[in-house]
């Protein structure tokens, strides 16, 4: 693998990992925006814009956005996250500089009025379709209250309220502030000469206008807290607790990923063995979130109601054992073997190198090759992990619930 990066004049940022021996290529645009770069008047906004996006612009209607990724075999997307708003494909080489210019394009829409209009009422439908998964209510309203009064705490999708009243002048003022040059990371993985894309971003990006908006990176001091949601025809209760953890550019998020693993991975994990195979939940799961700025640990389980208070009780008794005790290098060595494997199966497809390069260059400025992601994975010790756990101690600080159960429960 051979690793390049430039910058263009305006502040567009382009890096790029060649793999000759792969047989496609992904391109991704990764703009550093989403809802806590919001403001409760426009939340949602990001996600919104996500939508708009492929709406069409100046040369491209929205036919033809679509018409052009199917006709080249794209396979292509977008996400909005608390942080990033990524625009990617991956497509067979000889249809990179197709692809290429469509999506450079797109990232400019023409945010016409009529298609805010109707693409609204699209929005409004995904919030009340998402309304129906208590999972995704549970992360909602722990994100709420564990980070309450910080922009991490601000909804993705934003509210009915929210969208209801954005406007488009709003929505085209929000897109000159944060779409500019140096605020989008271009990454490209697979199978590409290194001059092709350069000239491809000199064509298709050096016009964009520069800027390099700021963002509050302070980090989030939760005082933790309780949401309930009383749903009555759920029939499970699901339940989300939230802690502090390291940073995404903290050396121990590393150390953080291997104990969510040792602790709650889907299987052969604590939790695991606690409660998923005895038949005391459903699911239960722990995972490490890293933010630009903060960290958090998020567990989730799902349970007949009558049950989550000894359910909880056998979580925390984990959470107990963990942070006196640490765990086991037979522990470890297991998570570390998963988390290799991972590694190295997502790091076979352009698409799964794609995310990768994109994150360690947004938030570190560094690359990473698999050896070296290997490499600390392999490093990480017991004490390590003792480490992290007297910083970061495993407790349910911020906790959300939804199901049947009442709200004094």
């Amino acid at each position: 693998m051979q690793f390049f990066e430039t910058k263009l004049p305006n502040g567009l940022q382009i890096i790029g990992e060649r793999s000759p021996s792969v047989h496609s290529v992904a391109i991704g645009f990764f703009v550093r925006t989403g809802s806590r770069d919001e403001t409760d008047e426009i939340s949602g906004v990001s996600h919104f814009l996500e939508h708009m996006v492929f709406k069409g612009t100046e040369r491209h209607s929205a036919d033809d956005v679509n018409r052009i990724f199917d006709e080249v075999g794209a396979k292509y997307n977008a996400s909005t996250s608390e942080e990033t708003t990524l625009f990617y494909g991956a497509v067979l080489p000889e249809y990179l500089p197709d692809t290429f210019d469509l999506l450079a394009d797109i990232l400019f829409p023409s945010l016409r009025e009529e298609d805010f209009e109707m693409e609204k009422k699209v929005i409004l439908e995904e919030i009340g379709m998402y309304d129906d998964q208590p999972t995704y209510l549970a992360y909602d309203n722990v994100m709420a209250t564990h980070f309450a009064g910080h922009p991490l705490g601000r909804c993705v999708l934003g509210t009915p309220e929210s969208i209801t009243a954005l406007t488009a002048a709003q929505m085209r003022e929000y897109h000159a502030r944060r779409y500019t040059a140096g605020n989008i990371l271009l990454a490209v993985a697979g199978k590409f000469e290194w001059d092709d894309i350069v000239a491809l971003g000199q064509k298709h990006c050096a016009g964009w206008p520069a800027g390099d908006p700021p963002r509050d990176t302070t980090e989030a001091r939760p005082i933790g807290g309780r949401h309930t949601l009383v749903r009555p025809t759920i029939g499970q209760q699901h339940v989300m607790g939230m802690s502090a953890a390291p940073t995404s550019s903290d050396p121990m998020r590393y150390a953080a990923d291997l104990l969510s693993v040792v602790v709650g991975d889907d299987t052969g994990s604590r939790m695991f063995w606690e409660l998923v195979d005895p038949g005391h939940v459903e699911t239960a799961d722990l995972g490490f979130q890293e933010f630009d700025g903060s960290g958090a640990f998020l567990c989730y389980f799902s349970c007949a109601p009558e049950d989550v208070a000894a359910n909880t009780a056998r979580i925390q008794k984990i959470f107990d054992d963990v942070n006196k005790n640490g765990v086991t290098e037979a522990e470890l060595s297991q998570a570390r073997n998963k988390v290799a494997s991972r590694i190295v199966l997502r790091s076979e497809r352009p698409m799964g190198r794609l995310g990768s390069l994109g994150h360690n260059w947004q938030y570190c400025h560094e690359y990473r090759p698999v050896a070296a992601d290997l490499e600390t994975v392999a490093s990480i010790t017991t004490e390590d992990i003792r480490q992290l756990l007297q910083k970061f101690p495993l407790r349910l600080q911020s906790t959300s619930t939804v199901g049947p159960l009442p709200e004094e429960a």
